[in-house]
């Protein structure tokens, strides 16, 4: 079974590791994100429309908002993975920096000086380090991979610009972030930000790289991580405070995005804090 064996929420973002044998749904996240096996077998992961391998020689880094999602090759015995969730504000706090965080390749290989950043690193986080170690770590690795993934002995993935212009668009994630739930109409957003079903549907995806749903996925499952780890709600309320009418619907959702129930996330995360 799925399972978390450390979760650490900061200001980088999130430091996990995880048991994974399950596959997720396709998802997507506002930061960007870096994986890593660290033992057992490989897996698959689709990012957009390419499939990658990733094994203990390779690394597989999704810029913010692409789709992807996760699937063992082994649905038994599974793997352990070292999972990266970075904050694109704390990696370039400069908004004039080469449009944030853009990993130039999807996937690429792990030189020996990144596998043994990786796997100290990795340990780091199951050992439950200070804020001020981690956070050291972190952007050491984090830049080494990004530099890494703009080397140029394989073509470099074009940088896709990630603002939003449409006025329409804006509004209708304002739209999405105010009414945030699990029984939102999106037919009623687009309606209401003055598009018709379908040209909000085009509209949305050209200028987000994400379906309107996936989004409202990806705010809801902010949410929830943010009131799993911030709070001492118990997760029956969490779920009906997204919109599901019971605690059954809100795991089977949390699950299918984060591969294992919010019970085990909660229990295995904590939040550094200088």
């Amino acid at each position: 079974m799925s399972r978390a064996l450390a979760v650490f929420h900061g200001r980088f973002g999130r430091a996990t590791v995880y048991q994974l044998n399950r596959p997720f749904n396709m998802h997507a996240h506002r930061e960007g994100h870096l994986i890593f096996h660290v033992g057992g077998t490989p897996a698959r992961i689709d990012v957009c429309e390419d499939r990658w391998l990733l094994t203990e020689s390779s690394i597989v880094a999704i810029n913010p908002w692409e789709p992807h999602n996760f699937v063992p090759t082994d649905m038994d015995s599974g793997a352990i993975f070292f999972v990266l969730y970075v904050n694109p504000e704390w990696f370039a706090p400069d908004a004039m920096r080469a449009q944030g965080l853009r990993f130039g390749r999807t996937c690429f290989q792990r030189t020996a000086a990144l596998d043994r950043h990786i796997r100290r690193t990795a340990a780091l986080v199951c050992g439950a380090p200070s804020l001020s170690g981690l956070d050291c770590e972190l952007r050491q690795l984090i830049d080494g991979c990004y530099d890494e993934s703009w080397q140029a002995d394989e073509p470099a993935q074009e940088a896709r610009a990630a603002s939003v212009t449409d006025f329409r668009v804006r509004k209708s994630i304002k739209l999405m972030s105010e009414g945030l739930g699990a029984e939102l109409e999106l037919d009623l957003i687009a309606k209401e930000s003055g598009l018709s079903r379908p040209h909000f549907y085009r509209l949305f995806r050209t200028q987000t790289g994400v379906t309107p749903h996936l989004y409202l996925n990806t705010l809801m499952m902010e949410q929830a991580l943010d009131s799993l780890v911030a709070t001492e709600a118990p997760i029956a309320d969490i779920g009906f405070d997204l919109g599901f009418s019971s605690q059954s619907g809100f795991t089977r959702f949390f699950a299918a995005n984060v591969g294992m129930a919010p019970t085990e996330y909660r229990r295995a995360a904590k939040v550094l804090r200088p």
